[in-house]
């Protein structure tokens, strides 16, 4: 309650509605007695990719949507508890409902919520996921796991956006996941600059963890993760180039059963956009150049920001061209604020 009053949850205005059912789960499933908890690892190290133009992408999002596959196996998992126990009550869910997942989870024992508030395990880290079975069965309950923390500070001091006002408590209008997977629209300006090239989530805080770093050098030694965690082929080979010029089509199949669908295509077109004007390299002039026409406002909106970054007469003379032929008005100012700055730029003794 305090979280949702402070508005930690910025534009997610879903996470304020039924409270009540996440605070007491016998308002969601009546009758219920008891929460069994699971979880599934989905990483156990760094995947290589084709080229370094390769987008940044949390690594829970790079292959199969979890939703599904969780789904399926706790269904399975459902059906065998109701044949063990004719007559129970079960029912799942992963990520789908007014859950408090990772409270749940950890009263169950599956682990100690870090200070990142992404529940952390001594041996898995904390890259997996999580999913549950209320059932009206009276279970003993499982022992917690006691603070994995300590006086590390790790997560706090790694994060590019400074997203953790204290330890424990996250502020979602700071943190890059936020920005690039729940917020509709383009990014404000405070933001663009901070998202440090990622274009889908952000793992900064999980990276740095040392419980982590434990668990992938155990993993190297021998414990595999579920392939459907991996990126497929079709997505292996994707660049930020061909992210941003992205037709609709071929959006539906490269991104089939991802959970990156959640940003959807002009989100993520967005947010190649704003991760090609990061990096600064003047080989995404061309396609940046294509951008600032594209059909969405929000888009040419952030290439127009994008193509002011890398600079340059190519970059001046398509702003000013597509100056004359747009009708957005958001759209329309940010291209006179371009055009400003390019040549405030250019004025400059220091430019050479």
């Amino acid at each position: 309650r305090s979280w949702i009053g402070e508005e930690r949850h910025a534009g997610m205005a879903y996470l304020a509605r039924r409270v009540e059912h996440r605070l007491d789960p016998q308002t969601l499933v009546p009758g219920a007695r008891s929460v069994l908890c699971v979880a599934l690892q989905y990483a156990n190290g760094e995947e290589e990719v084709e080229g370094d133009l390769w987008p940044r992408v949390a690594r829970y999002a790079r292959g199969r949507d979890y939703h599904e596959l969780m789904g399926e196996r706790l269904e399975r998992l459902r059906r065998r508890i109701e044949n063990e126990f004719p007559g129970t009550l079960a029912r799942w869910y992963v990520d789908t409902g007014p859950v408090l997942e990772r409270e749940l989870a950890a009263r169950a024992g599956l682990g100690a919520i870090g200070k990142n508030t992404n529940l952390l395990h001594p041996e898995a880290g904390s890259y997996f996921f999580l999913g549950e079975v209320f059932l009206d069965l009276d279970l003993a309950p499982d022992v917690p796991i006691e603070d994995l923390c300590g006086s590390c500070t790790a997560c706090l001091d790694a994060c590019p956006t400074q997203a953790f006002p204290a330890p424990f408590v996250l502020d979602s209008s700071r943190c890059i996941s936020y920005w690039t997977i729940e917020h509709r629209g383009t990014v404000p300006a405070v933001q663009r600059n901070e998202l440090e090239g990622w274009v889908f989530g952000c793992d900064v805080c999980q990276e740095v963890c040392p419980w982590n770093a434990a668990q992938e050098t155990a993993s190297a030694s021998g414990t595999t993760v579920d392939e459907d965690f991996s990126l497929p082929p079709v997505r292996r080979r994707l660049r930020l180039v061909d992210l941003l010029g992205l037709r609709r089509d071929d959006y539906v199949e490269v991104f089939r059963q991802s959970p990156m669908k959640r940003a959807k295509l002009e989100g993520l077109q967005r947010n190649a956009a704003l991760a090609m004007g990061e990096r600064g390299d003047r080989r995404y002039i061309e396609p940046l150049v294509q951008a600032v026409s594209a059909e969405v406002a929000d888009v040419r909106e952030q290439a127009v920001w994008a193509l002011t970054r890398l600079g340059g007469r190519e970059a001046e003379e398509a702003l000013r061209d597509r100056l004359g032929r747009e009708i957005d008005e958001k759209v329309l100012a940010a291209l006179r604020v371009a055009l400003e700055t390019l040549a405030a730029t250019s004025e400059s003794p220091s430019s050479g």
